[in-house]
This record gives C-alpha cells, sequence and structure tokens, in this order.
C-alpha cells in the first residue's frame, strides 16, 4: 500500500498571485513596508513565522495572530472575486489516483478556512481522504509535523509515502518525516529541485506507476 500526500499551494491550485496580492494590500492597509524577496522566502511557511521572522513587522504573539488573520480574509476575498486555477494534471492525477484505490491527503501549512473556500469553489474535496492542514499543527514546514499527522490520518507509515511538494521547505519537511518527495516546478526552476527524490515540470508528468516506483526505489 502507498499513500500520496499532496501540499497545496504551487502543487494543486496556482494561488501564488492571489496570495502575493493579499500581502500587498495588508501591507498598504496597515503600513507596513515588505522587504524585497519576502514572498518567495516565505513559501510553505505559516504565517506564524512569516510575519516575525522574514517580515520583522511584530514579534508579539497576538499581533502576529491577528495580522495573519486579516491577511487571510484579504486572500478570500481575492478568491471570491477572481478564482483560482486548478494546475495542469492536478485533477487528473487526483482522479487517477482514486481509480487505483491509493489513499490521498493534503498536507499545507494553509489555514483550513482557505483549503474549505477552494473546496467550495472547485470539489477538489471529493478527492481527498484526509486533509491537513496549518491549524492543525504547532510547527509549519520544514518541521515534518503537518505530513506524519496526514500519515497517520491515512493509517500508512512514513515509508509508504510520497509527497507532492513545491517548495524547499516541504521538501525538507517530507524528507525528515522519512518520505520520498517528488518536486513539482511551479514555485522554483526545476533546476534547483535536485533536492527531491524526483522533479518534474507539472503534475502532467506524474500517475500512479510513477509514484509506485518511486516508493520501491
Amino acid at each position: 500500500m502507498i499513500g500520496v500526500l499532496f501540499d497545496w499551494d504551487g502543487v494543486v491550485i496556482d494561488s501564488s498571485e492571489l496570495h502575493e496580492q493579499s500581502w500587498e494590500l495588508l501591507a498598504a492597509e496597515i503600513g507596513k513596508p515588505l522587504p524585497p524577496g519576502h514572498f518567495k522566502a516565505g513559501f510553505g511557511k505559516k504565517n506564524q513565522e512569516i510575519i516575525p521572522t522574514i517580515l520583522a513587522w511584530t514579534q508579539d504573539p497576538e499581533q502576529v495572530r491577528l495580522i495573519g488573520e486579516r491577511k487571510e480574509d484579504l486572500y478570500r476575498a481575492l478568491v471570491r472575486e477572481k478564482g483560482v486555477h486548478i494546475l495542469p494534471g492536478a485533477r487528473e492525477l487526483l482522479a487517477a489516483l482514486r481509480e487505483a484505490g491509493i489513499p490521498r491527503a493534503i498536507g499545507s501549512s494553509t489555514p483550513r478556512s482557505n483549503l474549505d473556500a477552494i473546496f467550495a469553489s472547485t470539489g477538489l474535496d471529493q478527492f481527498f481522504d484526509a486533509v491537513v492542514s496549518g491549524d492543525d499543527v504547532k510547527n509549519g514546514k520544514p518541521a515534518p509535523d503537518v505530513f506524519l499527522l496526514a500519515a497517520g490520518r491515512l493509517s500508512l507509515t512514513p515509508d509508504q509515502c510520497v509527497v507532492l511538494e513545491d517548495a524547499h521547505v516541504g521538501i525538507e519537511a517530507a524528507h525528515r518525516a522519512g518520505m520520498k518527495v517528488v518536486a513539482v516546478a511551479t514555485t522554483h526552476p526545476i533546476e534547483e529541485l535536485s533536492a527531491a527524490d524526483a522533479a518534474v515540470r507539472s503534475l502532467e508528468e506524474v500517475d500512479p506507476d510513477f509514484l509506485r516506483r518511486l516508493i520501491l526505489a
């Protein structure tokens, strides 16, 4: 038995533009600067880490929480206004895995309310047996917690799981969890993804047999 754990943003959906816009709207709203390169530096991380360390806006936990919640409110408003694109091959791979009887879970740093907003507009929740969001774990990526919890919810051991990721912190988290990882070159060029066990330009290159071979390698 194998299971497949999907990161969300940059793997299943193309949400980077809306996330970046929501940070820009938030910065303008509260009068804070955005450091150069902040968006890529924070990709795959939880707001609880981005706000105090990458943006250096505040160290106060309550302020971090409130600012993070406002940022996600702005993101969901953009989702409702503009919609999101499902990345090439994502729906097809999910359908093929379901047809093959291979369990599937989400392991994402994004808040559950964001996932629910996308589920409502895309129906993608029908393809997943378990969902783990950033709300479910204390330690975000590169800690392995989100993937270990997702594997547990599928009743699988780490060595039975393959992770699909686009972020460097996600690749590290998967390996720290003891799992194989396929990197998808949506956020970073494929040449920068050598830390993964395999790298593809899109999920159109992935099918159940590809993932089975990777587990056995």
